[in-house]
């Protein structure tokens, strides 16, 4: 426990073992930077996998697929998530990387958004009663710190009921009622989705649309007349779409239910602050945006409101992918 003591103490946002010929090299990141924080014989780094694993309650014998998993601890007073995932490289040894995470800790959309207007539009699209919004973006650009801000703002500032249906639950927040997908004890997105309706929700929050299951799943709970925030990873609100499509979601479905696509990057300013620029496209954008790829055309935004653009503009440093 002293390593991830260390690891909370210094404020990473992941701890890496990586395998190498005599070891395993373990790493911190924070602020996209990898930090060696020391090395350790094979034996020792099998054993705390192993110790890992368990608590995340995942098979300690399988080292031939990927496993995914989480557990939760306090440290120096503070509850704080362990979000693991292993993959197994060569000579069946395992690449891990652990995320940290304190518990109930919600980022405001005002301090999230760089531009106030990205917080108010953001608000607006929260307060509509049905349809789905979507935060996209590539691996670590904040996607899921956005989604808790949201469910945080239904919570408190609408007062609505908020589910979630995660896989796994990466951090735990009072203020919401978290269900975790576990297909061993047959809780899967589907029989999740469903028991979630029952409990009339006003807003289902889907952690991320990773295949076509959950994108239909998603689809249904916004015809269904809910509100539903998931994340998809792509470069942009259009490539979202089409991702969605790929998934075999249908157009006219499309149509009907998404409100919303917001491309995100997190990055530092130039007073060395850590903030989100965003690319919201609802409305008309939203429509012309649906009609092009739809028809197989081109789509074309004004250049101001494209995510690299916005990058460019209000960063001096390169985006930032700390999750």
């Amino acid at each position: 426990m002293k390593l991830l003591e260390k690891a909370a103490i210094y404020e990473a946002t992941d701890i890496h073992f990586v395998p190498t010929n005599d070891g395993y090299d373990i790493s911190f990141k924070k602020d996209s930077r990898l930090d060696k924080s020391g090395k350790v014989p094979p034996q020792l780094a099998d054993r705390m996998i192993s110790f890992y694993k368990f608590l995340s309650s995942l098979d300690i014998s399988d080292r031939r697929k990927p496993q995914s998993g989480s557990f939760h601890k306090q440290i120096q007073g503070e509850n704080f998530s362990f979000r693991v995932s292993t993959i197994p490289s060569i000579q069946l040894k395992e690449s891990v990387v652990i995320r940290l995470q304190k518990h109930d800790r919600i980022v405001s959309l005002d301090r999230l958004c760089i531009e106030q207007s990205w917080a108010d539009k953001l608000r607006e699209v929260a307060s509509l009663r049905q349809g789905l919004v979507f935060i996209t973006g590539p691996t670590g650009s904040g996607k899921t710190t956005t989604l808790y801000s949201l469910t945080a703002h239904c919570v408190n500032e609408l007062e609505r009921q908020v589910i979630t249906l995660e896989d796994p639950v990466e951090n735990n927040h009072s203020h919401l009622l978290q269900i975790q997908v576990n297909e061993r004890s047959g809780m899967t997105y589907s029989t999740g989705l469903k028991a979630i309706l029952r409990h009339s929700p006003d807003v289902i929050m889907i952690g991320e649309i990773r295949d076509s299951e959950t994108a239909k799943i998603a689809v249904s709970a916004a015809l269904t007349g809910h509100l539903v925030f998931s994340t998809v990873h792509s470069k942009d609100p259009a490539g979202c779409f089409h991702r969605m499509l790929d998934f075999g979601v249908s157009p006219e479905e499309l149509r009907q239910t998404i409100i919303c696509i917001a491309a995100q990057r997190l990055i530092r300013n130039q007073e060395g602050e850590m903030g989100a620029v965003f690319e919201i496209i609802t409305g008309s954008l939203l429509e012309n945006m649906a009609d092009s790829i739809i028809k197989g055309e081109r789509v074309v935004f004004p250049n101001e409101l494209q995510i690299e653009t916005l990058v460019q503009k209000y960063s001096h440093t390169s985006p930032i992918v700390n999750g």
